[in-house]
């Protein structure tokens, strides 16, 4: 029961941040078509914010599987 309750945390933190990424992808994309100039540096540190964030999440996600196990 613990690991369903482990699990359904892990996949809403992941769905928080899939929403969140999508709510910063929109803002970006709406500065985009007013024609203002792109900031690639801002974006390629949310690549790699996003790429650490899943990392991370997955870390979590085997340190609970071997907590788990007894």
């Amino acid at each position: 029961m613990d690991g369903d309750r482990t699990e359904d945390r892990v996949a809403k933190a992941i769905a928080r941040i899939d929403t969140a990424a999508g709510r910063i992808a929109a803002a970006a994309g709406a500065r985009d078509s007013s024609g203002s100039v792109r900031d690639h540096e801002l974006e390629a540190r949310y690549a790699a914010l996003q790429q650490e964030a899943g990392e991370a999440l997955q870390q979590l996600d085997k340190l609970i599987g071997t907590l788990e196990k007894p």
